[in-house]
């Protein structure tokens, strides 16, 4: 029986596998799952520790890979869906988490936007911080806050909203939310720095381009945008082809074989993201 090309959680949540290879599986994160730590209890949807349980139960979608390990190497804020990248052995972390780390990772969001930005392209540098008012929401802060940069582009406007191309360059919280924000054109949905929406956040993670640090070779791994685009009433754009799934490897300059978790201790905290 083949692999199946996406995990089933106990709930019947499916979420879909995009990528995989020897180190690294990509998925789709649904909106509304939280990455929160394994023991908070906040609330039941909780990706890593729901992860977790169903890799610890031997679920086929593991079992079949021989998989032991599945760990993230980024974050996506929680209403945020899209491309969440996975190392799948202990070796793997620290190389993988460092790509990020090191801002070596092109990244690439999908936005719609409350109101249409007035330029058809820019750039935010607004320094971010967390809003020590209030817990949780962070702020332009152009006194103590971390440098961040953020390339918009408007791929299509509407009458009151737009679909906007976000790149980040660098990984702080909110990032592409704060910078929509400070443009007078907040995320649709974003409760925290804009106003609520039925659909929830639309903020989607469409791309992510890296070198692998094992082979060298270029892996670019795209999410489907069309039933996102569509449901605010916009065409989706153009898409890269998908990257072909397990990537033969090149040998002996591949990480641990994922069933065989070597003892290199786990990598930095990657940062938060979206």
């Amino acid at each position: 029986m083949p692999k199946p090309n996406y995990i089933e959680l106990p709930d019947e949540t499916r979420i879909p596998i995009l990528y995989e290879d020897r180190s690294v599986m990509a998925l789709d994160k649904p909106a509304g799952w939280f990455m929160g730590p394994d023991d908070w209890e906040q609330t039941g949807r909780n990706l890593p520790p729901a992860l977790q349980s169903s890799l610890n139960a031997g679920d086929f979608w593991a079992s079949s890979r021989n998989l032991r390990f599945l760990r993230h190497v980024h974050r996506l804020d929680a209403g945020t869906s899209g491309i969440l990248l996975f190392a799948k052995s202990p070796g793997a972390m620290e190389p993988l988490s460092r790509l990020f780390a090191d801002r070596i990772v092109k990244k690439t969001y999908l936005a719609i936007t409350d109101g249409v930005p007035k330029l058809k392209e820019w750039t935010r540098n607004d320094k971010l911080g967390p809003d020590e008012r209030e817990p949780g929401r962070h702020r332009v802060d152009p006194d103590q806050g971390k440098p961040a940069q953020t390339d918009f582009k408007v791929l299509q406007a509407g009458q009151h909203t737009a679909l906007v191309e976000a790149k980040p360059y660098t990984g702080r919280t909110h990032q592409i939310r704060l910078h929509l924000a400070a443009s007078n054109c907040p995320v649709q949905g974003d409760e925290l720095y804009g106003t609520s929406h039925p659909q929830g956040l639309a903020l989607r993670a469409v791309g992510l381009e890296y070198v692998d640090p094992f082979t060298r070779r270029p892996v670019r791994i795209s999410a489907p945008a069309g039933d996102f685009c569509r449901s605010y009433g916009f065409k989706p754009p153009e898409r890269p082809p998908q990257p072909r799934m397990d990537r033969p490897s090149t040998g002996k300059s591949g990480p641990p074989p994922a069933g065989k978790p070597s003892p290199a201790k786990p990598g930095p905290k990657p940062p938060a993201k979206g």
